[in-house]
């Protein structure tokens, strides 16, 4: 019995091992306006012929792909790039073909004996002149004068010149036989962000605290704040939940299960009778002071970005108006939220598996369209790892057809799988480990995970020293430097980062009980009164550390970072490069808070561009001292007294730039 042959048979390029392409091409991979996207794929054929490849890429739904020529690097490994000037979805793919014009020819550059010549060169007369048959207009007539002139009576010598002048071969190339090409399938997917999904420094503040600390914090009052924000040099303004707050089983200050009339409950507790997700706290203002505050906001260089927790206090209106959307309880009353063996009597959470369910994704994405509709382009999305995946891949894919320049962050401290999996399914950018990383190697392994894995064409780190919920033992137990430090670290490792503020700023650093990561008088539950103008506060490093990362292109990405080793355990060095590395940026930390460090770095000199024998100055960044170094082992010493980090510049010797004063 024989079998139908279903394939082209004559299709013999093989195209492999595509680069970028997440999960075979489930989920698309992610750039920024303004990237070059460079693609790599295995791309190879059977014999000695050779092979041409060009990658394509269009804007989704565009009919019409643009070619980019790919070039073999080594071994079959075969590179192209596309530029996307503009956020959105794209697709590419790459086809391939035995191309048998730049095969005759690189044959005919290799013959020596005459009569091998003169059959080839007739055997390429006919090559081209099928290549001007295809051709239209003066390439065509040019083709045809080729042919006549290879195949003609003129001197073998001057018919073999004339095959491989390379004017020919740039002719050949536009009207090359793709009718045998093979396509990779399907295309792959590309999502393009605005640029503020690779770079951003985000501040989180509690709206109700921005008053004085005795009376109840406004929207004004954030506007008010706004100049403090940006003279940090923060761009996105986070706000935790804006919304009405339950007045049933609300929570009370360190979250005491019983609540006193003043207490004023926690912001995550969603919903009561003046309304749910798509309404303000009175107390807050109106939703016209909202607008006013992401009006202001923008006009000041920041972006306002909003929380989305999916769970409803007990007096929401969704609670009476679809109880079919929360879970039961085997005695009738609804399922509070739970993580064992804590609990939350305070928030139900959806049942999003409910007979109902397209009806509450319907909502969800209602409130998301709401808040949209208000300028709010930038969302942290609250525990997304224990709502359904699908929900995700919908909603942020339906979100982003219409409006792609919404950036969303995930809030999910979950198994690395789950994480990953988020990121594949839209979120724009990750919550990471960094917060429980303290170690040299825990962080060595780690960021370099982040930054040299293939995780990186869709997981985008956003590095948290602190958050509401968390007050790592190291802020607990390392003082001032601690704080410093894990500023540093955050905002040189990543170029996304945030702070929970004023707390991170003022060093807030007192548990609720040893042993746990709760702060004491947490703002989750009651007021809070911040003396911004207290003389210990960080706010004028952090200044400087956003200021630096504004100033140094290589900080304001996550692909070249490059650790560096060193002859201490407690000093951390590492590298951020650009590609050209016309900016190199050397971070050294001393990882120990309490006692000073000294070593010796070693650089890799030639990824970071810099002449083995030649000295070069290093500049700080941070304090402004300046250091002459000389080949690839240097030393340092760190005091976590005076300062325990350095942000370093390269600066050459031969720059002009040598003797100006960096914040002149």
């Amino acid at each position: 019995m024989t079998t139908a042959v279903t394939v082209d048979g004559r299709r013999r390029a093989v195209i492999e091992n595509v680069s970028p392409c997440v999960d075979h091409g489930r989920f698309s991979a992610k750039r920024c306006a303004g990237d070059l996207v460079t693609v790599e794929a295995d791309i190879f054929a059977d014999g000695h012929d050779q092979l041409r490849a060009l990658l394509l890429a269009r804007k989704r739904g565009a009919a019409a792909w643009t070619e980019f020529e790919m070039a073999m690097l080594v071994n079959d490994r075969w590179r192209g790039a596309f530029p996307v000037a503009d956020i959105g979805g794209y697709e590419y793919t790459i086809i391939a073909w035995v191309d048998r014009f730049a095969s005759w020819r690189h044959d005919l550059a290799r013959w020596l004996a005459s009569e091998d010549i003169v059959l080839a060169l007739q055997a390429g007369a006919a090559l081209v002149g099928a290549l001007a048959r295809r051709a239209r207009g003066a390439d065509a007539k040019a083709l045809r004068e080729w042919a006549h002139r290879i195949g003609g009576a003129d001197p073998v010598d001057m018919r073999r010149a004339a095959a491989l002048d390379a004017a020919l071969a740039e002719i050949a190339a536009r009207h090359a036989d793709r009718s045998l090409a093979t396509t990779f399938e399907p295309a792959l997917k590309l999502v393009v962000d605005p640029p503020r999904a690779r770079f951003s420094s985000w501040y989180e503040m509690f709206p109700r605290s921005a008053g004085d600390g005795r009376t109840h914090g406004t929207f004004a009052d954030c506007e008010a704040r706004l100049p403090y924000i940006v003279n940090m040099g923060f761009d996105v303004l986070y706000l935790p939940p804006i919304h009405p707050i339950g007045l049933s089983r609300r929570k009370g200050k360190n979250n005491a299960l019983v609540a006193s009339l003043d207490d004023c409950g926690s912001p995550w507790a969603i919903g009561s009778s003046d309304g749910g997700h798509t309404a303000v706290h009175r107390e807050l203002g109106t939703i016209e002071d909202f607008r006013q505050l992401v009006a202001a906001a923008r006009m000041a260089g920041v972006e306002i970005a909003l929380d989305i927790a999916l769970q409803c206090a007990p007096d929401h209106p969704y609670i009476s108006a679809h109880p079919e959307w929360f879970r039961q309880r085997p005695d009738g009353t609804l399922q509070f939220a739970e993580n064992p063996p804590k609990k939350y009597e305070d928030i139900y959470p959806f049942d999003l598996e409910n007979e109902d369910w397209r009806g509450l994704w319907r909502e969800v994405r209602a409130i998301f369209d709401y808040w949209i509709a208000e300028g709010v382009r930038i969302f942290r999305v609250d525990n997304p790892h224990t709502k359904p995946f699908a929900l995700w891949e919908w909603l942020i894919g339906e979100i982003k057809q219409v409006h792609p320049d919404v950036v969303f962050l995930a809030e999910a401290f979950t198994r690395p799988k789950i994480m990953h999996r988020l990121a594949k399914l839209g979120f724009t950018q990750s919550y990471t480990y960094f917060t429980w990383r303290n170690s040299k190697s825990e962080l060595t392994a780690y960021f370099t995970e982040l930054s040299q894995t293939d995780s990186r064409d869709y997981f985008r780190p956003n590095a948290w020293p602190n958050t509401p919920d968390i007050l790592p033992e190291a802020l607990q137990i390392g003082g001032r430097p601690a704080f410093i430090v894990r500023a540093v670290l955050a905002g040189t490792l990543a170029a996304n980062y945030g702070i929970y503020g004023p707390a991170f700023e003022l060093q807030e650093h007192l548990p609720r009980e040893s042993g746990s990561e709760e702060y004491l008088d947490s703002e989750k539950y009651q007021l809070r009164q911040w003396d911004l103008a207290r003389a210990d506060s960080l706010a004028p490093l952090l200044a400087r550390l956003n200021r630096i990362r504004r100033d140094q292109p290589a900080l304001q990405q996550d692909w070249r970072l490059d650790f560096q080793p060193t002859d201490n355990d407690q000093l951390l060095c590492y590298a951020k490069s650009t590609p050209d590395v016309s900016n190199v940026v050397i971070t050294v930390i001393n990882l120990d808070y309490h006692h000073r460090q000294a070593g010796w770095v070693t650089l890799d000199l030639e990824r970071l561009g810099i002449t083995a024998d030649k000295p070069f100055q290093v500049h700080d960044l941070l304090n402004d001292a300046r250091y002459m170094w000389h080949g690839a082992r240097n030393y340092v010493e760190l005091d976590p007294g005076f300062s325990p980090a350095h942000i370093f510049v390269v600066r050459h010797q031969s720059r002009q730039e040598q003797n100006f004063d960096y914040y002149a």
